[in-house]
């Protein structure tokens, strides 16, 4: 019988896919300790959107959780992460002395194999960055990213593709430890999942340890996996409950028994392992489950989002309250992806994907290109497998006011003096910081927000379930209690004789509780010779770009507001002095919300 090899990726794709990346490692250290003792050894442990969560949402440093998954996890343990070849661990690609130092870092803090992959297949996006793993003295996985093609589309995603992909990183002299084949959205098909695997045994030499990563979202991940293995996989993904299924890759517990009478085994003790899953269960039990991350998604092929991504940008469109877009928004990624020259649906490219999508849905179609999707169409992150649509990548020159290029991103970031070490030196000096390489790295790899972080000005965003609400008695003669909307946002008002409550702050008033409807309405105000400044979409207050009392220009830049991982300019509809500011940085604001006046 043949053992199947699998890594446990419940401590981070499993995170990301269910969670949004957003969990506190105090939280689930038990449970890694309860994987341990029913004998799992090889862990994905951090790397991918759980490095960059965990300043931006947890307030914890993602080094010193991977310290900790190394004490807990043992001195034996694989301790795997996940890196995206020139972005490493974040949307941006990054220079080349940024991807030098994530690798030494990630190998300082207990680290043991990365996984490494281009979501573009671009094979110049995986030399330098996997040379880098190598040269730090980790296991470098290399990996060839998959997906199906929405239907009607073609050129791309077939086994042919795959195995240019393969042979190309194989010409290359790229070193590598082990293959992986990697598909984040789970729509590919076992025949095509077959094909691929049983090509690439007969390329590899024997020795070499090939991988088959896939999601449920779709419902074919079983069939995928049985499919792998029959074409020589030797080692497949599986996660644990609650993070399983759906959005997630199988359940350990699932694939179990779909080998059961089978010649494969996984070789485990599965009675321990459902104990470590009720650990796990009870680890995460105060943490919001979105309903999404639970479900197969029939549709999903049709607009191909990664389960890493797919509850991400629901909690996002949650948080900004227009889940009610979701269904709309997730019909337009389709577009987005037939018309954007088919990277795999993989981070950085689904993000790109669905903020295109999103922006098409909010603004028109194709009215305002989002920055990531502009720049891969015009070639800024790598060459795509197919040539994006002319007339798409016309109008994101025209909006971004880039050409075209074919540069590789190293090259464009290695002669950015924004990029690299150097910058991110003069933030951390600025902040007056500490430098040390761990500073230096967060800095460039999180940018100011890593910087609000260092300073201790992060704070906590974790979803937990609401607790109930306590029965409200109905309001007394004398006071009287009100909801008030003001911008979009809620305030909770009562009044009582001489007293007005806010939001549980008490001020003086003149106001009777009531309304005395004997009283003369009040004359009415004229209106103010004013122009109001409104959001376009809902988001949170990055940067405020104006004073009040200054002169602006039409179209000129006021506010940049942060919606769905993009940064949205709010500029002024006519020009004129700036009369008021009307929001704070940090401050949640909603949609068609009045953020500063122009008179």
């Amino acid at each position: 019988m043949k053992k199947v090899k699998f890594m446990c990726t419940a401590f981070r794709d499993g995170f990301q896919s269910v969670y949004g990346a957003r969990v506190l490692t105090k939280d689930f250290m038990p449970a890694v300790a309860a994987a341990k003792e029913a004998g799992i050894t090889w862990f994905e442990a951090g790397g991918g959107a759980r490095f960059q969560s965990l300043y931006f949402y947890c307030n914890e440093d993602a080094f010193d959780m991977m310290d900790e998954f190394r004490k807990v996890a043992g001195p034996d343990a694989d301790l795997q992460t996940l890196a995206r070849g020139t972005n490493v661990v974040g949307l941006e690609s990054q220079s080349s002395d940024v991807i030098k130092l994530h690798a030494q870092m990630f190998k300082k803090h207990g680290m043991t194999t990365i996984r490494n992959f281009d979501a573009l297949n671009d094979v110049n996006n995986l030399i330098y960055s996997g040379q880098c793993i190598v040269d730090a003295g980790l296991k470098h996985q290399v990996c060839v990213s998959m997906m199906a093609l929405p239907p009607g589309c073609e050129g791309a995603h077939t086994p042919d593709f795959y195995e240019d992909r393969l042979k190309k990183i194989i010409d290359s002299g790229l070193p590598f430890d082990s293959v992986c084949f990697k598909d984040a959205s789970g729509t590919s098909v076992p025949k095509v999942v077959y094909e691929t695997i049983k090509r690439a045994r007969k390329i590899l030499p024997s020795e070499t340890l090939i991988d088959f990563h896939t999601h449920e979202t779709a419902g074919a991940s079983i069939a995928c996996y049985l499919a792998a293995l029959d074409a020589g996989a030797d080692a497949i993904d599986l996660s644990m409950a609650p993070c399983s299924g759906g959005t997630c890759q199988p359940d350990i517990v699932t694939m179990w028994h779909a080998l059961r009478g089978s010649e494969y085994s996984l070789d485990i003790d599965i009675e321990k392992v459902l104990k470590a899953e009720e650990v796990f269960k009870d680890c995460m039990k105060d943490y919001f489950l979105p309903p999404e991350a639970c479900a197969v998604e029939p549709t999903i092929p049709w607009n191909p989002m990664p389960g890493g991504a797919l509850t991400a940008n629901t909690q996002m469109l949650r948080d900004n309250g227009i889940m009610d877009k979701y269904v709309e928004i997730s019909r337009a990624m389709g577009d987005a992806v037939r018309k954007g020259g088919f990277g795999t649906s993989v981070t950085p490219v689904s993000q790109f994907y669905f903020q295109q999508a999103f922006n098409n849905v909010m603004f028109g179609e194709w009215k305002k290109i989002a920055d990531g999707y502009g720049k891969m169409v015009l070639g800024y992150f790598g060459k795509t497998p197919v040539e994006p649509d002319p007339e798409v990548v016309k109008l994101a020159s025209e909006q971004l006011g880039l050409p075209p290029t074919t540069k590789t991103p190293l090259e464009i970031n290695d002669a950015d003096p924004k990029k690299g070490l150097g910058p991110a030196r003069k933030r951390l000096e600025e902040a007056k910081l500490p430098i040390s390489d761990e500073n230096l790295f967060i800095s460039a790899a999180c940018g100011d927000k890593g910087i609000d972080f260092l300073l201790g000005k992060a704070k906590v965003s974790v979803r937990y379930n609401e607790a109930p609400k306590p029965a409200v008695e109905a309001p007394k003669a004398s006071v009287g209690e009100y909801t008030v909307m003001v911008e979009g946002r809620p305030f909770e008002v009562a009044i009582k004789d001489g007293v007005a409550v806010v939001n549980g702050r008490e001020f003086k008033t003149d106001i009777k509780a009531g309304f005395d409807k004997s009283a003369p309405a009040a004359a009415p105000v004229a209106p103010a010779s004013k122009t109001a400044v409104k959001a376009p979409m809902p988001g949170v207050v990055r940067k405020i770009l104006v004073a009040q009392g200054a002169e602006v220009k039409e179209k000129q830049a006021l506010i940049i507001i942060e919606a769905m991982k993009m940064e949205v300019e709010i500029t002024a509809p006519a020009s004129g002095k700036v009369a008021s500011i009307d929001v704070q940085v940090g401050q949640q604001i909603a949609g068609d919300a009045k953020v500063a006046t122009i008179g």
